[in-house]
């Protein structure tokens, strides 16, 4: 990783490097893989479903500078997937020097009908895939003094209204930063962004919702899937002396409760 004295500012600060980003062919991942691949990384793009959108984002990256894309197909919830993964991460450039835990599943479980399959699905993705990649992965970050971003939510310290499960799940993942920082130290630096509202829920949420949310903001305003990819991009090349830190990017939505 950077030392203290680089510079976010120069024009490839991450050259030499590899980051391995789960759910990164669209939505937040996307922006995070783009930004991070601007700054001269080498991406590997981790995606389930959206093979086409991953396809695509390859194409568009491979464009900007040859050579400096793979994608990695996987079922998180699979039986080994996350050993698995991680072993095809490391045969794409013989190392790895970040992994952004970004894959997230999000939907309401309101008390009353909460089954086994929503915990082990919300639980699952937001919170067992990030340790288990974490734990496979460790040894080869160790090697290059790595870097381990978690994407919780502001929900994960404050719970959302008929969404216990995944609050729960992001609350876990909020200690896991922490937990991880101290297990990992001092190699590898472990911290975490906490999204607010950013980018709305592909199920939709109503213009009247989504314009209270944005009222309980101190800006008064939303964010963008680029505002989180700068926040991402600062805890890889700027912050080498910060670890265990969760980063509300939230447009002090967390502080006007």
């Amino acid at each position: 990783m950077t030392q203290p004295h680089d510079d976010i500012r120069s024009s490839a600060p991450l050259a030499g490097q590899v980051a391995l980003i789960t759910g990164g062919a669209r939505r937040l991942g996307a922006a995070i893989a783009r930004e991070l691949h601007t700054a001269g990384a080498r991406i590997i793009v981790h995606y389930r479903g959206s093979a086409e959108p991953a396809r695509r984002l390859a194409e568009d990256l491979e464009r900007a500078r040859s050579g400096s894309v793979a994608l990695a197909s996987a079922d998180l919830l699979a039986p080994h997937a996350s050993a698995q993964l991680a072993e095809t991460a490391l045969a794409a450039f013989g190392r790895l020097d970040i992994l952004v835990n970004n894959a997230s599943t999000f939907y309401p479980t309101p008390l009353g009908t909460i089954d086994e399959q929503m915990w082990n699905d919300l639980i699952g993705t937001n919170l067992k895939a990030p340790l288990f990649l974490a734990q496979a992965l460790s040894p080869a970050l160790q090697a290059h003094s790595g870097l381990i971003l978690n994407l919780v939510d502001i929900h994960g310290l404050r719970p959302l209204s008929r969404h216990p499960v995944y609050s729960v799940a992001k609350a876990g993942l909020i200690m896991l930063t922490k937990s991880l920082a101290r297990e990992l130290g001092p190699q590898v630096r472990v911290n975490a962004i906490a999204p607010g509202p950013v980018m709305w829920p592909e199920s939709g949420v109503d213009a009247a919702l989504r314009a209270r949310i944005i009222e309980r903001t101190a800006l008064k305003r939303g964010g963008t899937p680029e505002d989180i990819a700068r926040a991402a991009l600062f805890f890889a090349c700027a912050a080498p002396f910060v670890t265990g830190q969760i980063l509300a990017v939230d447009g002090g939505r967390s502080i006007g409760w």
